[in-house]
């Protein structure tokens, strides 16, 4: 694109952010042992401003970050081309083990995955699912993506 509408279409600092705590549903790249692309959806939730998500500890996305932690993720949503929206991250995904981190991000995403309300990182939820996300989240890991390139475009504003 050229440099006029590529202006034109990004999306502010304010505007990722915003956008980012809006969706929940992450495309989520990594490297495989023979380089290509090792690509899944995930349910995330924004820890820190950073977009985190639970895994299991052998998946193969685990595998990949421990021996190459580049990672990119995609936020995008938009029918129609004049509707396209999306944030490109590029950056390292850290695998994270501390428990009161997973179970933070855990609760989030495993509520909205149970069709529950959601809550806000590091709030309580009801004692009624809170033993099933705690068990849950013993076979798992957070991901959180560190990003050190940000590219966004918002073609509602062309």
């Amino acid at each position: 694109m050229a440099g006029g509408k590529r202006d034109r279409i990004r999306m502010t600092p304010d505007e990722v952010a915003s956008y980012l705590a809006e969706s929940f549903k992450v495309q989520v790249a990594t490297l495989n042992k023979d380089g290509s692309p090792h690509l899944v959806t995930m349910f995330y939730a924004l820890l820190d401003g950073k977009i985190a998500f639970t895994t299991y500890k052998s998946s193969q996305k685990v595998v990949n970050l421990r021996r190459n932690p580049a990672m990119t993720c995609l936020v995008e949503d938009g029918v129609e081309y004049n509707e396209l929206r999306g944030v490109q991250l590029n950056g390292r995904g850290l695998v994270i083990e501390d428990r009161d981190e997973l179970l933070k991000v855990g609760r989030v995403v495993g509520s909205r995955m149970a069709g529950l309300p959601v809550p806000a990182i590091g709030e309580p939820i009801d004692p009624a699912i809170e033993a099933g996300i705690e068990q849950a989240m013993s076979k798992r890991v957070l991901i959180v993506m560190d990003p050190e390139d940000v590219v966004s475009w918002d073609h509602r504003k062309a």
